[in-house]
């Protein structure tokens, strides 16, 4: 098959969804390499991708200017992909380009959340409104949608009125380096990490809720540190706000920009990562502490039980106290941590890139027929 796809995320994005774009495609090409990938990306860089010379990359030239390269990617790409007589194309990241309606190419879209709807005071006016453009097109024109979790496929059928039957629900894998052994001592000396600490990985803003986790180690009086893994926002300043008031700064290390063989190996030092948001799309650093072998205590609001299944703690975002006594508990009782450790193993395997790249193509090949 000649499948096609909107890579620009694979390329420009480090984390989120140039994760999922990278994951994807690496394991399509890994496993299936009797297809042809053709990449659209507006710009390109090298190595963001396994064998990426295996991949065909299709963009302008490095000297077209910003504005023109999203014009490309926007209104002028439709015709590249019957240029290429595709069989399939797949925007991996909420849209597809103006006209592919109008094409013979099957489309799929990716739809990761519908935050800025659900949440509009953490967007801007104009961007909500052009992500909502983007995505109520992307879901009228595609052949068919992909949901990352049934939360996201409710919000789709009810913000933007697509059909269920139109929406598919696959999870998306994580990279394989979380379910490989890290060399944990160098990645310990290397960002200066204590013998013990608790992890806390997501970008750092209001609805992640990290400061929940601060306050509910206070009230259970936990004296051990905590490492916030995340490209920070103008939410740090309560969080650094509360560190002064409880005189607690040293007990707090913040951290970013960090590889995935590196995160993994922090996965795998920590004693439980906790991963309290108030809502998500999906919540791949649940799967991603499973696949290292530490114990996950997340939110029972949105996705995250349906992420996490029976493999991890469950709590409310808003109660401190109770999400205080659930760090305790694992902190405190080997024979549970072993018993979630296990749990979140198992689960974790449903989320291998091989059976993301199985499940991605029996989707394509039932569009194609």
């Amino acid at each position: 098959m000649k499948l096609g796809y909107d890579a620009k995320r694979a390329f420009l994005n480090t984390s989120g969804l140039g994760n999922y774009a990278r994951n994807a495609l690496n394991a399509l090409q890994k496993f299936f390499p009797e297809n042809q990938y053709f990449l659209f990306t507006p710009d390109v860089k090298a190595n963001m991708l396994n064998n990426q010379e295996a991949f065909e990359i299709i963009a302008p030239p490095d000297s077209t200017s910003k504005i023109k390269k999203s014009l490309w990617r926007s209104y002028h790409l439709s015709q590249e992909l019957e240029e290429h007589q595709l069989d399939l194309f797949h925007g991996m990241s909420n849209e597809l380009p103006n006209g592919i309606h109008k094409t013979k190419v099957p489309s799929v879209v990716t739809i990761h959340d519908l935050i800025f709807i659900r949440y509009p005071e953490f967007y801007k006016y104009i961007d909500r409104k052009l992500y909502f453009e983007k995505v109520k097109y992307a879901c009228k024109s595609a052949t068919k949608v992909i949901a990352i979790s049934e939360q996201t496929k409710a919000d789709i059928i009810k913000y933007i009125g697509t059909a269920p039957d139109k929406i598919q629900i696959l999870h998306q894998s994580i990279s394989p380096l979380f379910f490989e052994p890290a060399e944990t001592e160098k990645v310990k000396a290397k960002y200066k990490l204590p013998e013990k600490f608790i992890l806390a990985v997501g970008t750092i803003e209001e609805r992640k809720n990290q400061l929940s986790i601060l306050q509910a180690m206070e009230s259970e009086g936990l004296d051990i540190p905590l490492v916030l893994v995340g490209n920070p926002t103008s939410y740090c300043n309560d969080i650094h706000k509360y560190l002064a008031e409880k005189g607690i700064k040293d007990k707090v290390i913040f951290l970013k920009n960090i590889p995935e063989k590196d995160l993994a190996g922090i996965y795998q030092l920590a004693e439980l990562s906790v991963y309290i948001s108030v809502f998500e799309g999906f919540g791949l650093p649940v799967i991603e502490a499973m696949a290292c072998e530490c114990p996950v205590i997340t939110s029972n609001a949105s996705c995250l039980p349906e992420t996490a299944g029976d493999a991890a703690i469950l709590c409310s975002p808003d109660d401190v106290e109770e999400l205080g006594k659930q760090i305790s508990k694992i902190l405190n009782d080997e024979t549970f941590r072993i018993e979630l450790i296990t749990k979140g193993n198992e689960r974790a395997l449903e989320f291998q890139p091989q059976k993301y790249a199985e499940r991605l193509l029996k989707l394509y090949n039932e569009i194609i027929g």
